[in-house]
């Protein structure tokens, strides 16, 4: 199974990269690695924000990640065309805005890398880290940023 028909089965759409909010661009290619910019936890326009620990739960942070990795895919697709092209998750790097206290950032950075998984099985599987902050841009809860190999 292709890994667009494969999202589709999973029943998840693929927005188009969000129109940055400073002087970046979205994704960047170099050889055959995409470098992805951090993506924020948006979807239809609406940003998750807070601080895990004290606004938010892990749960919401992990749906966070989630829809951050999502993003980030959008991001890959307007750059290559496809996410067909994609050989490997090469590596995904988690914030999480969070209190002092808070030490399960792991577990919230899950969200983009079980879903990594579902879609792309074994060349899902990826190094990564999980960074708290004290804050993050636009007052979101977390952002993820990513490498992807591509064919």
């Amino acid at each position: 199974m292709s890994f667009e028909a494969k999202i589709k089965e999973l029943g998840l759409v693929i927005p188009p990269a969000p129109t940055p909010a400073a002087a970046y661009i979205p994704a960047v290619q170099s050889g055959n690695l995409v470098f992805v910019s951090g993506q924020l936890p948006s979807k239809n326009g609406q940003l998750v924000k807070g601080i895990l620990g004290k606004d938010l739960g892990v749960e919401d942070g992990y749906q966070a990640a989630r829809l951050c990795a999502i993003n980030c895919l959008g991001a890959v697709k307007g750059l290559v065309g496809s996410l067909d092209r994609v050989v490997r998750i090469v590596k995904v790097t988690g914030f999480v805005a969070a209190t002092p206290e808070f030490t399960e950032h792991p577990k919230v950075i899950n969200g983009a890398s079980e879903l990594m998984q579902q879609i792309f099985g074994e060349q899902g599987m990826h190094a990564r880290a999980a960074i708290g902050m004290a804050s993050l841009p636009l007052g979101v809860a977390v952002e993820v940023e990513m490498i992807v190999e591509i064919k």
